[in-house]
């Protein structure tokens, strides 16, 4: 497979692999590359959420990415791939999906990948979800001739969205988090619009990682005020729970208890200052969606029932 490793960057017919094609970025990346031409082969595990791809010109692969065989499949012939874990229902589903995906990119000789990480995935362990991804970098960054950029996005905007009910409910914005904690927070569509970019350019080489911290660094306490504004809730206030309350919500709303854990894990590391980013904030690695925005077309259309659906 070395010969596709050898064709010039340029290469107009090429095929691109998203994995998680109806998910937050990945749905982003399919549109964005779709849009301009380029053939795509999109990869998840419900085949209906898929058409909208289909009906675009994309070819569609059913698959779990723990299925390494179906997808060392998908990432035959492939220029490049955009490659992701789902979230977290366990560290050992996590290294599961990883060893699986790493398996496929190796078998199938893939030249060029972007990897979704998040930001603290230098420290090894400790981080909860996080540490995953420390140990998927690492097993791309073992495959030779692979060339990968991992992206060490920033706390998704789209993570307060699960506190929707707990406002609508008790008038209340609460987490785990620190009030004061000043967070990178990126929105989703900046991180799928910033991998599709570098998936059209193929312009690194090597392992490299490039951090995406949002427009600015929030705070939760920071965070609560724009929600209250942009909701028309002005008395609306962030509070911090203790963090068994805060797991016990979670399996409330469904998590599984590992994964429960785990979240626990990556906020008390965000609140001792053991997650945190490792680039200084600059031009390359600010994203342009400010939180204000993000509550304006996002958070604020879901909160009143007015959201649209793909």
């Amino acid at each position: 497979m070395n010969n596709l490793r050898d064709k010039p960057a340029g290469v107009t017919d090429a095929m691109y692999v998203i994995l998680g094609a109806s998910g937050n970025t990945g749905s982003i990346i399919a549109d964005s590359l779709l849009s301009k031409g380029r053939k795509a082969r999109v990869v998840g595990r419900d085949a209906g959420r898929l058409q909208r791809f289909v009906r675009k010109g994309a070819e569609a692969v059913t698959a779990t990415v723990s299925d390494a065989a179906a997808l060392t499949t998908a990432f035959g012939g492939a220029r490049a791939a955009y490659l992701m874990l789902p979230p977290a229902k366990s560290r050992e589903d996590q290294e599961r999906d990883s060893d699986a995906i790493a398996k496929a990119v190796q078998e199938s000789g893939l030249p060029y990948a972007v990897h979704l990480s998040s930001y603290g995935a230098q420290v090894p362990e400790g981080t909860g979800p996080v540490a995953g991804l420390h140990s998927s970098e690492q097993k791309l960054n073992a495959i030779g001739g692979l060339n990968v950029l991992h992206l060490r996005a920033g706390y998704f905007m789209e993570n307060n969205l699960v506190a929707m009910s707990m406002i609508q409910g008790v008038g209340v914005f609460g987490n785990a988090l620190l009030p004061d904690l000043k967070l990178p927070m990126a929105a989703t569509r900046d991180v799928g619009g910033y991998a599709a970019q570098r998936l059209l350019e193929l312009d690194f080489s090597g392992k490299q990682t490039r951090e995406l911290l949002g427009e600015r660094d929030l705070s939760m306490t920071e965070a609560a005020a724009v929600i209250a504004r942009g909701i028309g809730k002005p008395g609306l206030r962030y509070e911090q729970f203790p963090y068994d309350q805060v797991r016990q919500v979670l399996t409330q709303m469904g998590v599984p208890p590992k994964a429960a854990a785990l979240y626990i894990e990556m906020y008390k590391s965000i609140n001792a200052g053991v997650l945190i980013p490792q680039e200084p904030r600059s031009p390359e690695n600010t994203t342009p969606t400010s939180f204000e925005q993000f509550v304006l077309d996002v958070f604020a259309p879901a909160y009143h029932g007015t959201a649209a659906t793909a």
